[in-house]
C-alpha cells in the first residue's frame, strides 16, 4: 500500500530525506458538495528532518482547485503553489509518524478564504458580477463630537 507521507522514524537518516511525488486529487478527501474541489493531483517536493523531539517538513506543494466565486458564485480554476512550505511536528513516538493530515490540511487552509475568479491563475477573467452591486450603507450614522454620551444615556435613563 502507498504511504509516502508515513515516516519510519527509525529509519530517517540524521541529514534527512527527500520525498517527492504526486497524490491523486482524492487525497484531499473534499465531499462533492464542498465548494473546493481538487481537480489537479497534489504535487509534492520536501525535506524531512529530525530537530530534537520535532519532525521538520519543509519543501513545495502545489495543487489546482475549482472555488466557488463569493460574488458571482461561478467556478473557476486556482492554483495553489506552497513555494516555502514549513511544518514543525512534535514527536510522539519513536516509532512512525504519519504527515498525510498535516499535509491535507495546511494546502486546505492556505486557500483563500473568499475566493474570488479575478483571482484565478489558471484562466484569467473578470468576474461577471464586478459593479453589480452598491457598496454597503453604513450601520449607523456617525455621531457628531459635541453629541454627549448618545445612546449610552440612554440606557442609563432606563435604570
Amino acid at each position: 500500500m502507498h504511504h509516502p507521507f508515513q515516516i519510519d522514524l527509525r529509519n530517517l537518516p540524521s541529514e534527512g530525506k527527500d520525498i517527492t511525488g504526486t497524490e491523486p486529487a482524492s487525497f484531499f478527501g473534499l465531499e462533492p458538495q464542498d465548494a473546493a474541489q481538487a481537480v489537479s493531483p497534489l504535487k509534492y517536493e520536501l525535506h524531512l528532518e529530525k530537530d530534537g523531539d520535532e519532525i521538520v517538513v519543509t519543501g513545495r506543494l502545489e495543487a489546482t482547485f475549482r472555488l466557488e466565486c463569493g460574488r458571482c458564485l461561478e467556478p473557476f480554476e486556482h492554483r495553489l503553489v506552497i513555494e516555502d512550505y514549513l511544518a514543525e511536528i512534535p514527536l510522539e513516538s519513536k516509532g512512525t509518524i504519519n504527515l498525510t493530515d498535516t499535509i491535507r490540511e495546511d494546502t486546505l487552509v492556505a486557500l483563500p478564504s473568499y475566493p474570488r475568479c479575478e483571482a484565478g491563475n489558471v484562466r484569467p477573467r473578470q468576474c461577471p458580477a464586478e459593479g453589480k452591486f452598491e457598496p454597503a450603507p453604513e450601520t449607523a450614522a456617525a455621531e457628531t463630537e459635541n453629541a454627549g454620551r448618545g445612546v449610552w444615556d440612554a440606557l442609563n435613563k432606563l435604570n
